[in-house]
């Protein structure tokens, strides 16, 4: 099977400069870098000819100002979906990433946050909607706009890539292949090909402590 989508983490924040968890509960802008890194690797997206036809943003604004910024450079219709809201971090939001990665890593629950389990179970429903559901919205190979906890529950748990991080507006792509539904190999994740005129994007690797969200 040749269908699939696409997957872009939104652009920067403060509290992605600063280094620190921000989640699903915490809802801030984009800083003007973040909306320049949409608009440029919207364009990028746009020039590599390869076929979208709908953006499904998450809910909160930096996710769906990155979405705005997409759709309308590829000139298609923005969808939101609640699932591609980032898991909420409770008492963790604001922390320095590096201080809590052990508690992420030990499979800890955020105080006042969600489990892992209930927001893996979230976002594959998701998918599994998007995939299997009577809308069809498969059939327009759409570009999911998330956090890079969302990137790191479809890297690892579709595509089996555990250890993998997304940095900002970093797109990659989804394709479904012929195995077994939530089988090994279900799906495989591709950096997006880019034009020649422009830096080719390195491939993904996994990256040392990379497995939490942030």
């Amino acid at each position: 099977m040749t269908d699939g989508f696409h997957f872009v983490r939104h652009g920067e924040t403060d509290d992605n400069l600063r280094g620190v968890r921000c989640g699903g509960d915490r809802d801030i802008p984009l800083t003007e870098r973040g909306v320049e890194q949409a608009r440029q690797a919207a364009e990028r997206l746009r020039r590599s000819g390869r076929i979208c036809g709908l953006v499904i943003a998450g809910p909160l604004d930096r996710t769906a100002v990155t979405g705005a910024v997409f759709a309308e450079t590829l000139g298609v219709p923005l969808l939101r979906r609640d699932w591609l809201r980032e898991r909420s971090l409770g008492d963790w939001n604001g922390l320095p990433i590096e201080l809590t990665r052990p508690w992420f890593a030990a499979g800890e629950t955020p105080p006042g946050g969600e489990s892992e389990g209930a927001f893996a179970a979230r976002v594959l429903d998701g998918v599994d909607e998007l995939a299997n559901g009577p809308a069809g919205l498969l059939e327009h190979r759409p570009l999911l706009v998330g956090s890079k906890g969302v990137a790191r529950i479809l890297l690892h748990r579709l595509a089996g890539r555990p250890g993998v991080e997304l940095g900002n507006c970093e797109v990659v792509a989804f394709t479904r292949l012929s195995a077994p539904p939530g089988g090994p190999g279900w799906w495989r994740c591709d950096p997006l090909a880019v034009p020649l005129a422009t830096p080719l994007e390195a491939p993904l690797e996994a990256k040392a402590g990379a497995c939490c969200p942030a």
